[in-house]
């Protein structure tokens, strides 16, 4: 019987305890024995829980005991995660994890840590829930350069533009109806803003490129802005309104951002719905292929992290290889990408003409402003065109 911990018993470890007990008869199969939890790391207890007796408030008691070989972290955040993690990993302890805050930040060192250790450090749950998406760059496109990977990396984000699309309504009213929902936190601004898919994309062109690539200079925008106005301009155009996660190779490196982009039906991940992810990638040899699933959730996720436990429990004496160093990579310049953009504004059709050129008038039957799209532009000219119109809305229009 092979003997694992859980560190933080929220709705993704008491998932994973879960999915270990439901499916304990077929997860032995698979891996030749069982797999046991020893010790549940929480900083509360659980009075009437049958995971009480394992309860353990002291990191220190799981990395010293020697049964322990397979420990799961879905605690959150960097710190104390980071620390916990490192110390796992030093006592050559596997390590698995969903935590996208730790693996964005700190990913290439405890790859490397890992790999010094003869262990693994494993983090399918990190970035599409339930979706095997990591393990399909690692293994299974391997005869591959991957030239693009855009995504719908954040259900929450995905589940209110769907709403807004369908009912018409503003932006704050299905905020309000996603928390009440438990689709979106107490405080949203992860999601919202941006920030959760950014750290998604970061560690995808990260296992892409074999490089760090840094969160904190991708290019983020969220879908604060976006208003039911903007939806009634999409539906004319039969388009619908996504938060992407997008990262392309480009002469220059690779271009990545995250932002609202008009879809239109043809794009595969047109008709991504509701708190459902997808990720569209493009390879060289492969083409187009795309992974979608739920995205969330405490069964698909802890489900995730299950599959990294019987990887683990399958190489429990070698180190599986991960091309992930800490080298900083560069990005291409943000300002040199090229995008087309839908613009509304209150200035007139020749101010609009004078400053865009040829332009595409879209009329939703919206009294005292104008609709229209641009063509191709740099990001650098379209916000120095901007400049001289007053802009209500922008959002960049996808292929």
């Amino acid at each position: 019987m092979i003997k694992a911990a859980v560190m933080g018993y929220g709705t993704i470890g008491s998932g994973v305890v879960e999915v270990l007990d439901i499916n304990q008869k077929s997860i032995a199969k698979r891996v030749g024995e069982g797999i046991e939890i020893k010790y549940v790391l929480d900083i509360r207890d659980f009075p009437g829980d049958a995971i009480q007796n394992k309860i353990v408030h002291d990191y220190t008691v799981i990395a010293n005991d020697p049964e322990v070989q397979i420990v799961v972290e879905t605690m959150g955040g960097v710190e104390p995660a980071y620390t916990f993690v490192k110390a796992m990993l030093e006592a050559g302890k596997h390590v698995t994890t969903s935590n996208k805050a730790l693996v964005a930040d700190k990913g290439a060192e405890l790859i490397a840590l890992a790999k010094e250790k003869n262990v693994n450090f494993m983090f399918e749950a990190s970035v599409g829930g339930g979706i095997p998406i990591i393990r399909s760059l690692l293994n299974a496109l391997t005869a591959d350069e991957i030239e693009e990977i855009t995504g719908i990396l954040n259900g929450t984000t995905n589940y209110m533009m769907t709403k807004m699309s369908a009912d018409g309504s503003e932006f704050a009213d299905v905020l309000k109806d996603a928390q009440e929902k438990g689709y979106a936190e107490k405080d949203p601004t992860a999601d919202i803003e941006g920030y959760d898919a950014c750290r998604k994309i970061a560690i995808l062109t990260s296992l892409v490129c074999g490089q760090q690539a840094d969160f904190r200079d991708i290019h983020t925008e969220g879908i604060t802005k976006v208003s039911a106005v903007d939806m009634k301009y999409a539906g004319q155009i039969g388009r619908a309104i996504k938060l992407l996660a997008s990262s392309k190779k480009t002469p220059e490196g690779y271009a990545v951002m995250v932002a609202p982009f008009l879809l239109s039906a043809a794009h595969p991940l047109y008709h991504v719905n509701d708190v459902f992810n997808a990720v569209f990638v493009h390879g060289n040899v492969l083409g187009d292929a795309m992974f979608y699933g739920s995205g969330a959730g405490k069964l698909p996720t802890a489900s995730a992290v299950v599959a990294d436990m019987v990887d683990i429990a399958r190489h429990i004496g070698c180190n599986i290889p991960i091309e992930w160093n800490q080298e900083k990579m560069e990005f291409a310049e943000f300002g040199n990408m090229k995008n087309v953009f839908f613009v509304r504004t209150n200035s007139s059709q020749k101010e609009a003409e004078d400053v865009f050129g040829k332009i595409e008038y879209v009329d939703a039957g919206v009294e005292g402003e104008i609709g229209f799209i641009t063509g191709e532009m740099t990001e650098a000219d379209f916000a120095a065109k901007s400049a001289r119109l007053t802009i209500l809305s922008a959002i960049r229009v996808g292929n």
